[in-house]
């Protein structure tokens, strides 16, 4: 039987040696280990599968529960005869067979037993999401570790109440592997007398990051979650601990007209030990030189590690000789990474500024047709229009550097979106990543061929291998909890949602994405809030209605879901450009009205909004599939290559 559990191994440290010293103590400090678990287990509704030696193996229904129980545990082992106990809890899919269980989650709640201390109990990051709201566990972070047999570093934390033991993260020294050439890129500050600059220090930032991705041997946490410390004062030694690196480069930027300043630093983040500074003052058309030479002498630094012999690369291809292309073309990075329409529309802008002036711009064309495509998949252009420029600027891109990953990447993007052609898509995605593995784009649209081809298990697995690698990315994280939404994990996806909503309280699409699991679950009313929410949140009165008016018809409260859908056509009515069929199948869908969802389904297929597959699956059109006419459609145009 399969099931999801969390997973408790609690182990008694010392055993071996006191039977030696004295058998008659150890064995009553066994009795008492015993007698405590087996009264605190059943107390929180776990159940023992198995002793082993000096330790047990327990499940629980309840991540909560588990704890509890934990804390229980090792609060009343602290009293005399004292028992020394480990405990360590992960959350994961178990298969359980008559006494026995197995499962990848079973091996991590064992290493992560292993990693504690007496008294202490560890928790991995999966469990600390689902209970970091509840104000009687405390918990303290202690950052990722190596585990033996595990391929991904795992997060783990320490609880924190009283009579717990929490140790130093010295103390922990010895029982994991620390990371090795793994480094973080911490966005260089801004030190120019124009705080407008900022566009430009972020920019030097992340050409620096992608450099060095480009060194064999080396792995570069991503933009997003090196960029979450930005404007922060975080400890070098806990950002380590928190993206998983040995290494830490930082610095500032200051440019004033044509003169630029880069501070460069690389840091050792056990220790916060400086290994290399050096400053920079250049002419403003030598800025890929200093780039290449930035990254060049810390890709040598860090090939001391790894056996390998220095040498002399370019890992800085200067894009353009003209620097105020350059210019813009940051500027259109600088609004490309806030994600709104609004500021993507902008992005865009600045790009084709950058192109008017050198028209070979690689780079420029490549991050138009990710603007596009991410665009037309949002329904802020029409996908026609979306198509073309998607197809036209992405061939573009690639006939003058087929090197750049987001050209595939926005290819695959209208590959699989609007051509259905999924075989091709993949292809392009994994081109991509080989181009690129830190391209976190390419595991999204990943994710979403997964889902296309009735895959949602793989999705999943994909998305959750791109958390690891990006922890911190709120694009990421988000799909991360659609694909468990997918799945129909709504406990999962809640707590992706929150961990999204922790960071950033308007994040719309993770509340959102809440509301849909708490509806789906049973509990439209409570829904409904989250909607209101994200509604006023877009400060129009005619957008992010489409969930509202779902929630409304779940409520049976027809003549609201009907205002709803009069505001849709009024939309679509003031803004031509914008495509709002796929929210008018789901209002109609909820509203019971099966003529009118084929209807909508049609057109959304004709406009090629998207697969039909992505219709079918999401969960709260689960049975569109059963009418004939779907069907139809289905046979008609969804013939994807596989």
């Amino acid at each position: 039987m399969r099931q999801l559990a969390a997973i408790l191994f609690a182990d008694m440290t010392g055993y071996t040696a006191l039977m030696q010293e004295n058998e008659t103590l150890a064995r009553t400090k066994r009795k008492r280990f015993k007698d405590v678990l087996e009264s605190m287990i059943q107390e929180h509704d776990g159940k023992i599968l198995q002793y082993y030696g000096d330790g047990s193996l327990s499940i629980f229904n309840s991540a909560i529960n588990s704890i509890n129980c934990a804390v229980s545990i090792q609060q009343q082992l602290q009293t005399e005869p004292k028992v020394e106990l480990r405990i360590g809890i992960h959350t994961g899919d178990v298969v359980i067979e008559e006494e026995s269980i197995y499962g990848d989650g079973v091996n991590l709640a064992s290493r992560i037993e292993s990693m504690a201390v007496p008294g202490a109990v560890f928790i991995s990051g999966k469990v600390h999401d689902e209970i970091k709201n509840h104000e009687n566990i405390k918990t303290k972070e202690l950052g990722f570790f190596e585990l033996k047999n595990i391929k991904e570093p795992v997060s783990i934390y320490a609880i924190a109440n009283p009579g717990i033991v929490v140790p130093s993260f010295a103390e922990l020294k010895g029982k994991t592997r620390p990371p090795v050439n793994r480094l973080a890129v911490l966005p260089f500050v801004n030190m120019s007398a124009d705080p407008e600059n900022e566009y430009f220090s972020d920019g030097i930032t992340e050409e620096l990051l992608n450099a060095l991705t480009r060194v064999d041997g080396l792995q570069v946490t991503s933009r997003t979650s090196a960029f979450a410390f930005k404007g922060k004062h975080d400890d070098i030694r806990e950002i380590g601990r928190k993206l998983n690196v040995d290494k830490v480069l930082e610095g500032s930027v200051r440019k004033a007209g044509n003169r630029v300043r880069i501070t460069a630093q690389l840091i050792n983040a056990a220790d916060g030990y400086h290994i290399w500074s050096e400053n920079y003052d250049r002419d403003l058309h030598d800025i890929f030189q200093v780039q290449d030479e930035i990254s060049g002498i810390i890709a040598n630094r860090l090939r001391e590690n790894l056996s390998v012999v220095q040498k002399k690369e370019t890992l800085v291809k200067a894009p353009t000789k003209n620097i105020e292309a350059y210019t813009l073309f940051l500027k259109g990075m600088h609004f490309l990474n806030k994600l709104t329409p609004a500021d993507i529309f902008k992005a865009v802008e600045f790009y084709e500024q950058a192109i008017q002036l050198e028209p070979n711009y690689a780079q420029a064309y490549a991050n138009v047709a990710s603007a596009y495509a991410y665009l037309g998949t949002t329904g802020q252009v029409p996908p026609e229009k979306a198509v073309d420029i998607v197809n036209r600027y992405s061939e573009k891109a690639m006939q003058l550097d087929n090197t750049i990953a987001e050209s595939h990447i926005a290819k695959a993007t209208m590959l699989m979106m609007y051509e259905w052609n999924f075989q091709a898509g993949y292809e392009a995605l994994q081109k991509a990543i080989q181009l690129n593995p830190a391209a976190t784009g390419a595991y999204q649209m990943m994710g979403l061929y997964y889902i296309f081809t009735g895959k949602i298990p793989e999705a999943v697995k994909i998305m959750e291998q791109a958390a690891e690698m990006d922890p911190l990315s709120p694009p990421i994280n988000h799909f991360l909890a659609e694909s468990y939404f997918f799945a129909e994990r709504y406990d999962d996806a809640i707590r992706v949602s929150d961990k999204l909503i922790e960071i950033d309280p308007q994040m719309r699409i993770a509340i959102e994405t809440k509301g849909w699991c708490i509806g789906m679950k049973g509990d439209w009313e409570k829904a409904l809030e989250y909607f209101k929410e994200v509604h006023r949140l877009t400060n129009h009165p005619l957008k992010g209605l489409s969930p509202l008016g779902y929630a409304y018809a779940k409520l049976g409260q027809t003549d609201k879901a009907l205002e709803i859908i009069a505001k849709l056509e009024q939309r679509q009515r003031e803004e031509p450009g914008v495509v709002v069929d796929g929210d008018l199948l789901g209002v109609w869908w909820a509203l019971g009205n099966k003529d009118k969802t084929i209807y909508y389904l049609e057109r959304c297929v004709n406009k090629k909004m998207g697969p039909v597959a992505f219709f079918l699956a999401y969960p709260p059109m689960k049975g569109i599939a059963d009418d004939p006419r779907a069907m139809e459609l289905i046979e008609a145009v969804q013939k994807p290559t596989r």
